[in-house]
């Protein structure tokens, strides 16, 4: 049996004493696409069906610092999320939401305290505090060297914009979480569950270090540190895998740190169901696999859920589709009664074995990197993507050989697959997002923007915080392409050997 009860340490039957009969999981839809006014569209429609929490998904052009209207952004604009290049287009983004009666998530790293500097000027024209803004930035970079290669600038500075982000929120945004340090994407990359946990933790040891070295207090800025999981195949795992994660970081906070902070010991942390688990094919299949993922993250304890969309894997998704991903959320939360009772599996004999070998496996995989010089000398090394890419090779050969089935893809495959609905983009629209980028560069003051850009330079060759350099160049109508590209010149750029 498991001795400890919930909102006690080591955490591992949850965070919180009553858990979801206090309070039910933040409920989120990952979106963004075309533009901003069809995001805004889109996240307004998700409000009304019972969204409680905005994900905000970026393009790939916005994930690493081009503006739309750039040569290097033909063809990506508005593909994978919302293009963001200028102050006005947060603003359209945002039209309408109150941001201080919504928690709003942002997935991107790289341009991360560039977008949240444009998402601060737009809280300022709602007149609102700081301190009244509640939400997350995903700001997690060594996983993009490791997983997603959405990168920009080398290590060094890029850990220096994180800790000048966790130290501005600290003074200005309490409730604000200033990094969601990322498993899934290492997961999606191919990694296995118990390489999920100790890679993700490793990167947080390198934060927190960085931070402290920075001269911040782990016991403060610990509270605003969050995590993301993936929610993958593999549903008592899974749960396993969400309790060992608590126990874990508590244990690191507690004995690697020293922090005494009840909150900053918590592993406060959002799940995804797996993107890498959805099938191209008889796609009604993904709405079950879906919700086993969901629930496994809903008995595992987690405070935000994701649930992907059945057509994901054609695409963005649809109305219909993202309406039954949240609906499957609203189920769970409201009719199966789950919620009732925190960490019901806890004390099943094959829970608490997981859990227990989770941990311990975790930790053996820390030391290793502990020995390699910490994660930015094993990333460097190559030796963490070594060994997704391991893992992954071996999961390929399981499905080959059909040691692991999919069910639709290498067994009971249906011939008779109905090939549903796509959701396209509309490039007339995308065509008039590139031209807004063009028409803002020709008509505001470019005095003014040479100025700001100037002094941005300044501030970065400096030990200088950097967040109100780059809020008063977001005010400025400073683009973000113009803005990294200011950072380019003094940081370089990273390239991977």
């Amino acid at each position: 049996m498991s001795p400890d009860k919930p909102g006690q340490f080591p955490y591992i039957r949850g965070i919180h004493k009553n858990m979801y009969r206090q309070r039910l999981w933040t409920m989120r839809q990952y979106s963004g696409f075309t533009s901003a006014e069809e995001s805004n569209n889109r996240y307004k429609y998700l409000l009304e069906n019972g969204v409680t929490g905005l994900s905000i998904a970026f393009d790939l052009p916005t994930q690493i610092g081009y503006d739309s209207n750039h040569s290097m952004s033909e063809g990506e604009v508005g593909k994978v999320g919302v293009p963001i290049s200028t102050l006005q287009n947060m603003e359209i983004l945002l039209d309408g939401i109150s941001l201080d009666k919504v928690s709003t998530s942002m997935t991107i790293n790289s341009t991360a305290a560039i977008l949240l500097a444009f998402y601060i000027a737009v809280a300022e024209k709602q007149r609102l505090s700081l301190k009244q803004l509640n939400g997350t930035i995903q700001n997690d970079i060594l996983k993009e060297y490791i997983a997603r290669g959405t990168y920009i600038y080398p290590p060094e500075p890029s850990l220096r914009l994180i800790t000048d982000i966790f130290e501005f929120c600290d003074t200005h945004m309490p409730h604000w979480n200033t990094i969601s340090i990322s498993g899934y994407h290492i997961r999606e990359a191919g990694s296995s569950a118990v390489q999920e946990l100790a890679f993700t933790f490793a990167n947080a040891i390198a934060y927190l270090q960085a931070a402290i070295d920075k001269g911040l207090n782990p016991n403060k800025f610990g509270r605003q540190i969050s995590f993301f999981f993936n929610a993958h195949n593999g549903f008592l795992t899974e749960i396993a895998k969400f309790r060992a994660a608590r126990k874990i970081w508590a244990t690191i906070m507690k004995d690697r740190f020293g922090v005494t902070d009840k909150k900053a010991l918590k592993c406060r942390f959002h799940t995804q169901t797996g993107g890498s688990t959805l099938t191209a094919t008889n796609i009604d299949n993904n709405v079950v696999r879906t919700t086993i993922q969901a629930l496994s993250a809903v008995l595992g304890g987690t405070q935000s859920l994701h649930t992907n969309s059945c057509d994901e894997a054609l695409g963005l998704p649809t109305d219909e589709a993202v309406k039954l991903a949240l609906r499957t959320q609203q189920i769970i939360a409201h009719e199966s009664e789950i919620p009732n009772h925190p960490d019901p599996f806890g004390g099943s004999y094959v829970i608490e074995e997981l859990t227990n070998d989770f941990v311990t496996e975790s930790f053996k995989i820390i030391e290793r990197i502990d020995g390699m010089g910490g994660t930015v000398a094993s990333i460097q090394k190559g030796w963490i993507q070594n060994e997704i890419a391991r893992s992954s090779y071996e999961y390929q050969k399981d499905l080959d050989s059909k040691k692991q089935i999919i069910v639709g893809v290498n067994k009971f495959e249906d011939k008779n697959n109905i090939e549903p609905n796509i959701f396209k983009i509309d490039d007339n629209k995308v065509k008039k997002q590139v031209e807004s980028v063009i028409t803002l560069k020709e008509s505001r003051n470019n005095d003014l923007v040479k100025n700001q850009l100037g002094q941005l330079k300044k501030v970065a060759q400096s030990n200088n915080n950097i967040m109100p350099s780059l809020i008063s160049c977001g005010k400025s109508n400073c683009t973000l392409g113009e803005i990294a590209d200011t950072l380019r010149k003094v940081f370089g750029e990273y390239k991977d050997h």
